[in-house]
């Protein structure tokens, strides 16, 4: 019994501070989408100090376009809720931490995102345990695709051809910004890139649901061999996506549609999708991606691992995950590969599309240069 009490004690880890920072690495090129075109990226950064020295790292992008979350609303989710519901507590009383979290404020995902990367990071570094096999990892190395921004057809495939040649074999590419010229985009990426290399499309909700059949329909016509096609409709028309996944013969991916688990729920039971691509940053982190893929594994429908335009603190999170769980079967982590520069020390490799996930404790990040601490 006082071994036992002893061993507990020595596992104590209480949180002292909470720092906030901000981050900015310009990208390779812009990043465009049917929603929104982006140079760099801005995000807050987490760091969550306890009494033992042990510092855990979170991090979130603001993406108003698609969470709604600004820089600003994260920031003040952090310091007017979050923070305070974090302060003193004892890391091990874990399951208590993450529903405080998720209830001290709705919505507001990207900021709960950010804690829960860090508290998982710190929980790993208390128990002596890399995240992915804390969660049951399998594997150790995961494989990418790459994003091709939409642009004009012979742009886009220049743009595929230098992927191909940094050793990519899956594109993902971004269309809907004029419907009119898709198929003329994938079939110039597809003629550029041979036959060999697998395609799968996002339209950011661009299209209607009849247009969505139609041009996949097209797609299917030319011999142009989409893997799939990802949130074709807007991201509340649930009835308009089991349309597109019932007459389509492209499996349909659900992004926007689902945030939350109470979101793959519904489309788990409406068969309004044939995956669903879990997103730290929409959920709220690893706590309630957990959940969904719970669901997911239950009727078995297959996941992907995705990411906003992040730097490598909480796609080094998302990578955890994704070693963890085979129900996850799709990557699209690029967040870092698009990036100039790496600021973060320690976490998970990338090696172009090939991504080794850390063995140090936690999630393995050890630092981050250039943050600029917000008081």
């Amino acid at each position: 019994m006082w071994t036992f009490f002893l061993i507990r004690r020595l596992k104590i880890m209480k949180i002292t501070e909470v720092k906030l920072g901000i981050i900015s690495v310009p990208l390779r090129v812009p990043f465009k989408t049917a929603l929104r075109t982006v140079n760099s990226v801005e995000d807050v950064i987490v760091e969550i100090h306890t009494d033992t020295g042990n510092v855990g790292y979170g991090e979130a992008p603001p993406t108003g376009a698609i969470t709604g979350d600004t820089t600003g609303a994260i920031i003040g989710a952090l310091k007017d809720h979050i923070i305070k519901t974090l302060i003193g507590r004892d890391v091990d009383d874990f399951e208590s931490l993450m529903k405080d979290l998720n209830s001290c404020i709705v919505k507001n995902t990207s900021a709960k995102a950010a804690a829960d990367i860090a508290l998982w990071d710190l929980y790993g570094q208390l128990h002596r345990i890399p995240v992915y096999k804390l969660l049951g990892g399998s594997r150790n190395k995961i494989v990418t695709d790459i994003t091709i921004s939409v642009n004009p057809p012979q742009e886009m495939a220049r743009d595929a051809i230098n992927a191909i040649k940094r050793g990519y074999d899956t594109l993902k590419v971004k269309v809907g910004i004029d419907p009119t010229l898709d198929v003329a985009r994938l079939s110039a990426i597809r003629e550029a890139a041979g036959k060999d290399c697998r395609i799968r499309i996002d339209a950011n909700q661009a299209w209607t649901p009849k247009q969505a059949i139609k041009l996949l329909n097209q797609m299917q016509d030319k011999g142009l061999d989409i893997e799939l096609v990802e949130q074709p409709v807007k991201a509340h028309d649930f009835e308009g996506l089991a349309y597109v996944t019932k007459y389509s013969n492209v499996p349909v991916l659900a992004d926007e549609s689902v945030f939350s688990p109470e979101d793959a729920f519904k489309i788990l039971q409406m068969k309004a999708a044939d995956l669903i691509n879990i997103k730290l940053m929409k959920c709220g982190g690893i706590y309630n991606a957990l959940k969904i893929i719970s669901m997911a594994e239950i009727v078995g429908v297959e996941c992907m691992i995705g990411c906003m335009l992040e730097a490598k603190v909480s796609v080094n999170a998302a990578v955890h995950l994704a070693c963890a769980k085979q129900i996850i079967t799709k990557i699209d982590l690029d967040g870092p590969v698009l990036c100039s520069e790496d600021p973060i020390i320690g976490g998970a490799v990338f090696n172009e599309k090939e991504i080794t996930v850390s063995n140090d404790f936690g999630l393995g990040i050890k630092g981050i240069n250039g943050i600029k601490y917000i008081d």
